[in-house]
């Protein structure tokens, strides 16, 4: 594979690791399981345990699994096509994932601070019109 194909792969595969990484340690809708493991990765009662449900709540380090399941998926190599390839694709992609995360929880935090910010400017104006 040319390397101007192997780099639009690089950046393009990052995104759904990225996607997959952030929506498990973040949002929501895993917001139970994600309770449960931070639970277990404080009271697990072997190392081995405590940092294996520790996984679940670190984008950073979720992020390696979600790498090593798309590299199986996709057979993604990167400069070299054998394992070195692999372990260079995998260490990029975990690279470019979080740096697109990085990027996104930097968009959420300018975004709720522009709420907060819409939010205290609503209610002044209605104490200011003396609706409470």
């Amino acid at each position: 594979m040319a390397l101007g194909t192997q780099i639009v792969w690089l950046f393009t595969l990052a995104i759904p690791i990225a996607c997959i990484a952030w929506t498990v340690t973040h949002e929501e809708v895993f917001r139970e399981p994600r309770e449960y493991c931070v639970e277990r990765s404080k009271a697990g009662k072997t190392i081995a345990t405590r940092k294996f449900f520790y996984l679940f709540t670190c984008e950073y380090c979720f992020s390696h699994y979600v790498t090593v399941l798309m590299l199986i998926i996709t057979n993604y190599t990167l400069l070299f096509d054998n394992w070195r390839g692999y372990m260079i694709a995998g260490f990029a992609l975990v690279f470019v994932a979080n740096v697109y995360m990085s990027l996104f929880a930097l968009i959420r935090i300018d975004l709720k601070k522009v709420r907060l910010e819409a939010d205290i400017d609503e209610r002044k104006k209605d104490e200011l019109l003396g609706n409470k």
